[in-house]
């Protein structure tokens, strides 16, 4: 069996290297290619090794120790002749390791500002609603439609910026329909349920979304949670039922509202979790349609914002008769209401102080709670967007003077809180050798 040794370096100019042959056993001439200097350091040189296989190792233009070790001394350390291509799996781990804790810190930093903006919004819909307290119906048909407008503005400019591309606004167009269409029958079944239920069983009832992720992407996703992970989930809704429960007589006011009203406002929020699910499906299938890319957030919330208007206009003698105001006398009520969003009409603006700067905060706020909550679910899972949303829940029911909430924080509210607090850190607690389970549906 012939084994054999050679070297040879390259660069501007090959230095003279002597190139030592084993007795009695062949050669092979390896042609010199040129590498290019590494951030203005010395030319580098190839060394190539043959025992059964053969071995690229990067060296510098000085000859190195002969040795079957290559790059290290007796030590262990690294020997002098490794220059900066020099790459190891431990390398390799660290970057990993490296990218890993980067991701960490996102999915943080983007559940934090999630949070934020939750808690933001709830908070201006409570104020949008002083000088709109009579047109809370126009307030959500201008933000539908408004949405439209603004999301389509955003996307053409980003495309003409090159950020989003002709790949991404031929995706197929079918999911972002059924976006569309859950979206429409989670708020006109919403709205029905909230119109008899007491605003107190609601949050209740929505931990009931977290659930329904859980199971939807499960079937749908395939995904598979750790236990802690799903004791986490089951920590979290309970400490924010206790927290919203604590004080007030919700759980009367859900008998007196019938069973009815209770399922019906549990399918609004199978509806959306069903929403937020397909949005996720739809991230990973346009990481395989763009070869790894990714598709733009807006191109999601436009197209997605365009099929929701379609569907609620087809549901507006539904909703319309839902909040109490007959069809025929709409067109009326959507002009009164412009008229105080706007803040004129002489007598009428007189109800509508505070408009239309209120609203537009409203409007605006909301607008960035739902693209954080579209990047966060994208960056992470829609469980993880879904436990942002539900930790803002919990929050807003933290006394807040500004909102004419009693400055005392209700029985049981603290026991709530430091339930859910657990449930979040089980949630986020890996354990050791275990690998998460939720994968990031884009890279």
């Amino acid at each position: 069996m012939t084994s054999f040794v050679r070297r040879l370096t390259v660069g501007s100019t090959i230095p003279h290297v002597p190139v030592h042959h084993q007795k009695f056993k062949p050669t092979i001439e390896v042609p010199a290619f040129r590498l290019l200097p590494h951030n203005n350091q010395r030319p580098l040189g190839i060394a190539l090794r043959s025992r059964k296989y053969w071995r690229v190792e990067a060296v510098g233009p000085v000859g190195r120790s002969e040795g079957g070790d290559g790059t290290k001394k007796a030590g262990g350390g690294p020997g002098p002749g490794a220059g900066p291509c020099s790459y190891s799996l431990g390398d390799r781990t660290t970057e990993v390791e490296r990218r890993e804790r980067n991701r960490t810190v996102e999915v943080v930093v983007a559940a934090g500002v999630t949070v934020v903006l939750g808690v933001g919004n709830r908070v201006l819909y409570k104020l949008a609603l002083v000088p709109l307290k009579h047109y809370p119906f126009f307030l959500a048909q201008l933000a539908t439609f408004g949405y439209v407008l603004v999301y389509f503005s955003v996307l053409y400019l980003r495309y003409h910026a090159g950020i989003v591309t002709d790949e991404m606004l031929s995706m197929p167009k079918a999911p972002f329909l059924a976006v569309g269409l859950l979206e429409a029958l989670g708020a006109a079944t919403g709205m029905a349920a909230g119109a008899i239920l007491s605003g107190a069983s609601i949050p209740i009832l929505s931990q009931t979304f977290l659930v329904w992720q859980i199971l939807l992407s499960i079937i749908f996703l395939g995904r598979r949670y750790r236990i802690n992970q799903l004791l986490g989930c089951f920590l979290v809704a309970v400490g924010v039922v206790i927290s919203v429960a604590s004080g007030s007589s919700s759980g009367h006011s859900l008998k007196e509202a019938g069973m009815f009203w209770s399922l019906l406002m549990i399918v609004s929020f199978l509806f959306q979790a069903a929403d937020t699910v397909l949005k996720e499906v739809i991230f990973l299938d346009a990481a395989q349609r763009l070869k790894g890319g990714s598709i733009d957030l807006f191109v999601v919330n436009s197209y997605g914002s365009a099929f929701q208007a379609l569907f609620i206009c087809l549901l507006l003698p539904f909703l319309s008769k839902l909040w109490g105001i007959p069809f025929s006398q709409l067109p009326n009520y959507l002009k009164d209401g412009a008229a105080c969003f706007l803040n004129i009409g002489g007598t009428l603006s007189s109800r509508c102080d505070g408009a239309p700067l209120l609203p537009l905060l409203f409007v605006i706020v909301n607008m960035g709670f739902n693209i954080s909550l579209l990047h966060l679910l994208k960056i992470s899972s829609a469980v993880v967007s879904s436990l942002a949303s539900t930790f803002s829940v919990y929050v807003f029911t933290l006394p807040l003077p500004y909102l004419g909430v009693a400055s005392s924080l209700p029985t049981g509210f603290v026991a709530g809180a430091i339930i859910l607090v657990t449930g979040l850190l089980i949630y986020a607690w890996t354990p050791s050798g275990s690998t998460a389970a939720l994968p990031s549906p884009s890279n």
